[in-house]
């Protein structure tokens, strides 16, 4: 589960969760057309949740079997596991197997921890090529990999972080998500903008406890957003509410596509909180996406 933000349950209802307006920089990112594609992909961090045995997933699946039963419910995955370990050709091709019956389903690969959070960013090519590389087996079920900076790495250091933003390998799709306080300020839009040079998109962190990272900026016609519920409690739908109308905004102004996911502890609500923002955005704006099946529970009277 996500930590990042995370407040005592007594804080929650004394938040204010109101989304901030719009920067002005995101009219010239998103680009009004009819024509746009559309799309929405909403999942969850990972696959192995055992809360959801007996759930969307039959009683008796074992542990191996957990990702061809998630993508029965979802269409992607913020991939955590790629944060802990790098991962070999024979792995990756092993999980895009799983997927090959849902062809519309993507991997949200996250960036390993050792080129991100140990160490200056220079000289990490050979391990960021060591990263990569192994994710091309997705193929069509790739889409951005995402950079996680920790929450110590501040604008001090732009000048290294733009140097190995620029010279990433082509061929992939980035977001990026930054964490110190710093980045959130009066001053900043200049790297925002860099980014948007680059096509690299930025990650919006809606998290109780750290309410500037929920920032709305837009650096291309993709977001990315991590949403830090609590369990079902009752502000987790208004802020979802608050989420879709936002999001209808955006696509009605151009926006291509928007990857959501859910965290919570041990990630057991996340079928219901995800089908509960899948149904409001179909509602609202009319995309329809894959929805959690829930097994239906046989009672005795």
């Amino acid at each position: 589960m996500m930590e990042f933000g995370r407040v005592a349950a007594s804080a929650i209802s004394k938040i204010d969760f109101t989304l901030p307006p719009d920067p002005e920089q995101n009219a010239s990112v998103l680009e009004h057309s009819i024509a746009v594609s559309r799309k929405l992909y909403v999942g969850c961090p990972k696959w192995t949740s055992k809360t959801w045995l007996g759930k969307i997933y039959p009683e008796q699946t074992k542990e191996k079997d957990f990702l061809k039963e998630y993508v029965k419910h979802f269409n992607s995955i913020e991939l955590n596991a790629t944060h802990y370990k790098v991962y070999d050709h024979t792995a990756i091709r092993k999980w895009a197997a799983m997927a090959k019956d849902q062809e519309d389903f993507l991997f949200l690969p996250k960036m390993y921890k050792e080129i991100t959070h140990s160490g200056s960013m220079y000289e990490k090519e050979l391990l960021t090529y060591a990263f990569l590389d192994p994710l091309k087996e997705f193929g069509a079920h790739l889409v951005p990999v995402f950079i996680q900076l920790s929450d110590q790495f501040s604008p001090e250091r732009q000048k290294e972080l733009a140097d190995y933003l620029s010279a990433l390998p082509e061929g992939f799709n980035y977001f990026l998500e930054l964490r110190h306080r710093d980045w959130f300020t009066a001053g900043q839009q200049s790297f925002f903008d860099f980014l948007s040079t680059l096509n690299i998109g930025i990650v919006i962190i809606d998290t109780p406890g750290r309410r500037d990272c929920a920032h709305m900026r837009l650096t291309t016609n993709k977001t990315m957003v991590r949403f830090v519920s609590n369990s079902l409690h009752p502000t987790d739908y208004d802020r979802i509410d608050s989420w879709v109308q936002r999001l209808k905004a955006w696509y009605d102004k151009g926006l291509e596509a928007c990857y959501f996911f859910t965290h919570m502890p041990d990630e057991e609500f996340c079928p219901e909180l995800n089908t509960y923002f899948a149904k409001q955005m179909a509602s609202a704006t009319g995309i329809n996406i894959r929805l959690p099946k829930f097994i239906e529970k046989n009672t005795l009277f």
